[in-house]
């Protein structure tokens, strides 16, 4: 009767489990499947593979925060290759002597269980106790704030006790076989074996008591997968069986999900502008306007933080966190929402919607690859294109670069005025490049128009100059890139901007092959629109950052660093050009060979701290919390340095604003111009 009741409890309990989750996962499925259509995930399959394999085996992104990922790592392993011990124990509840065949009793196997089980107890505590430490110590400022804690609390007790279950049945299975010395086959359980042989238990006890023990195991087991099956939005769980599905289809497999911003697809297919239809969807308004991979990105968020952590607006009081932005978009899209609800307006504020600056650092760091910036951009495009609904400061940029072709609104006139204060000659194109200019110096809108932005220009134009590289601008013929008018959801304006660019590319480069189009520039967010943005259009350039032009021609010895500064020095890593475009270094070898020796911040390269300006914030007042850019000001103020160098014309301006709120005599100076006065002293 003993071993029927304990069979009767474990079976039923995982009948029920392997029905509901069976039933659940092709839920979850069909709801993936009634998204929206999006065919850009299918290609490069052998990159995506490899990728997939990379990230989840060698846990690269998890190792980020490297405590918690090597504990993560054995947890993961454990869930994968503890699987035979279940198995095990489902036959144990019957037949205490059971061992899986050929295997069950193989030293190899056996001493890997042991390590495994091991490790991943170790590695389970480990996590608890980051997770307890981190929200005793932070408080709200834990990346773990506003997470579902019992659900984690769950998932980790659930680890926990099995992983004991399957210690402890180890250590019965070799006080049946009477083991009373150490040996190969319990090699890391003895002393558990030890433990029950003390004991002095019969040998009818000891069977049963590995039967009630592998009942425990596996009725916990099942549990855990009832409990999931009956919350569709529980990630910590679910992201076990999704995270290597949602890494397999982000958007750029193999690199960083930033950059260009996704094109605007409707029904799968892009939306002609010129030309909508009338179902066309225009970005997300509502749970049935995401993707299917929007929906997986949702069901994978394991609510760890790691985006939270690195938010520059969560770190500013305001209203976003990736995380919680995330968390409530799979709440109301996965649940029994009516699919024609607004998201923005229920699921989140307006505030949390237009506090983004587009800066990538929560998709750096997620761990199972959700692309925030899409979906958040995609909801704006929503708010923008459909309800008309945003922030009045846009609608002031919008109309400037309608009428102006500038966010400023300057007179298109002006564009070129800087070069009439450089003593040296400036070609301006008037139609086809000559061949023997090499480079197209694309001078930008900040460049152009703002005057602190103004003095980077003139310092590369004249240093081009110095090293005998042949360039010229486009002068009046230049328009605003759209970088602003996209990354606020304008997409109708960004069409507009791009198509006249590509017009003007199309002439200045006609017969020229790919080779041959080089264009130079000072704003990274320009290089990533017109090098990336535009290639959706079809048109491709050979795009290089002033830092790295100027960097290549300093190793060529065609400009030569001679007054050495001795003035200490930080570098500020420009969002759009280090995370969306990994340029890290060339920038720092460009002020190395200035003679600086540059302090880092805390926060540099991949994990740099925005200046607030992306995501058209530079043109929106920042009324809630504190400003971003006195928070990485006061950063750059705090390494003692007496100047902060940038690469980033947005960021000269806010970071320059901030030093002066702050009253600070730091200087803020593009690389450019610490290498112009290192190369002409």
């Amino acid at each position: 009767m003993f071993t029927v009741a304990l069979a009767i409890i474990a079976y039923s309990i995982s009948a029920v489990a392997l029905a509901l989750i069976s039933i659940r996962a092709r839920e979850l499925y069909l709801k993936f499947k009634a998204g929206q259509p999006d065919p850009t995930r299918s290609a490069n399959r052998k990159k995506r593979l490899s990728n997939t394999l990379y990230e989840t085996l060698a846990h690269s992104k998890m190792l980020n925060f490297t405590g918690t990922g090597i504990a993560h790592w054995f947890v993961m392993i454990g869930f994968v290759t503890l699987l035979g011990t279940l198995v095990t124990a489902f036959v144990q509840v019957v037949n205490p002597n059971f061992s899986l065949p050929i295997i069950g009793h193989w030293v190899p196997y056996e001493i890997f269980t042991e390590l495994i089980g091991w490790l991943t107890g170790i590695g389970i505590v480990t996590l608890i106790g980051i997770r307890q430490i981190t929200r005793i110590v932070k408080k709200n400022k834990s990346r773990f704030f506003g997470s579902t804690s019992w659900k984690a609390y769950f998932v980790e007790a659930v680890i926990a006790v099995v992983v004991i279950c399957v210690l402890t049945l180890r250590g019965l299975e070799g006080a049946i076989a009477q083991v009373t010395s150490w040996n190969w086959h319990y090699a890391l359980s003895y002393p558990i074996v030890s433990y029950f042989n003390s004991l002095n238990l019969s040998m009818s006890s000891l069977e049963q008591a590995i039967q009630v023990v592998a009942a425990i195991k596996v009725s916990i087991s099942m549990i855990w997968f009832i409990v999931i099956a009956a919350n569709l939005t529980m990630g910590v769980a679910w992201h076990r069986f999704l995270a290597p599905f949602n890494i397999y289809f982000k958007r750029n497999p193999g690199e960083v999900t930033l950059g260009a911003l996704p094109e605007m697809l409707s029904h799968g297919k892009p939306i002609n502008f010129e030309d909508p239809k009338e179902d066309d969807v225009f970005g997300i308004g509502k749970a049935a306007d995401i993707s299917w991979k929007g929906l997986l990105d949702m069901a994978s968020c394991t609510e760890c933080g790691r985006c939270q952590s690195q938010c520059p607006a969560w770190h500013t009081e305001k209203p976003l966190s990736p995380k919680l932005l995330i968390m409530a978009m799979r709440d109301h899209a996965l649940a029994k929402v009516p699919d024609d609800k607004p998201i923005v307006g229920n699921a989140i504020s307006s505030d949390i919607l237009w506090s983004c600056t587009t800066c990538g650092a929560c998709v750096n760091e997620c761990p199972v690859d959700i692309e925030h910036v899409d979906h958040i951009v995609n909801m704006r495009r929503f708010q923008v294109l459909v309800e008309s609904e945003f922030p009045t400061e846009l609608g002031n940029l919008f109309r400037n670069l309608e009428k102006a072709g500038n966010p400023w609104g300057a007179n298109r006139a002006d564009r070129d005025a800087w070069i009439a204060e450089c003593d040296f000659p400036i070609r301006v194109v008037e139609g086809k490049l000559p061949e023997d200019v090499e480079y197209l110096f694309w001078v930008g809108c900040a460049g152009a128009f703002e005057d602190r932005a103004k003095k980077t220009t003139k310092a590369v134009a004249e240093l081009l100059y110095m090293s005998g590289v042949t360039f010229a601008v486009l002068g009046k013929k230049e328009t605003c890139s759209g970088d602003p008018a996209r990354r606020a959801g304008n997409e109708f304006v960004y069409q507009i901007l791009s198509r006249e660019n590509i017009e003007t590319f199309e002439e200045v480069f006609e017969g020229r092959p790919l080779g041959k189009k080089k264009v130079v520039v000072t704003c990274p967010h320009c290089f990533t629109t017109i090098g990336r943005d535009y290639k959706q259009s079809g048109y491709e350039l050979e795009m290089v950052h002033h830092t790295q032009l100027l960097n290549q021609l300093v190793k060529e010895g065609k400009l030569k660093p001679v007054a050495k500064s001795t003035k200490s020095l930080t570098y500020h890593d420009p969002c759009y050009l280090g995370r969306h475009n990994q340029i890290y270094e060339a920038p720092r070898e460009l002020l190395g060979a200035t003679g600086v020796e540059i302090t880092e911040m805390p926060r540099n390269k991949e994990r740099s701290f925005c200046c607030g300006a992306g995501g058209a914030r530079m043109w929106q007042e920042e009324k809630l919390g504190s400003r971003i850019n006195l928070n990485r000001v006061d950063e750059a103020i705090a390494t003692g340095a007496e100047e902060v160098a940038v690469g980033c014309p947005f960021c000269r301006v806010m970071i320059s604003d901030g030093a002066t709120a702050r009253t600070s005599d730091v200087e803020v100076l593009d690389v450019a111009q610490a290498l112009l006065r290192s190369v002409k002293p």
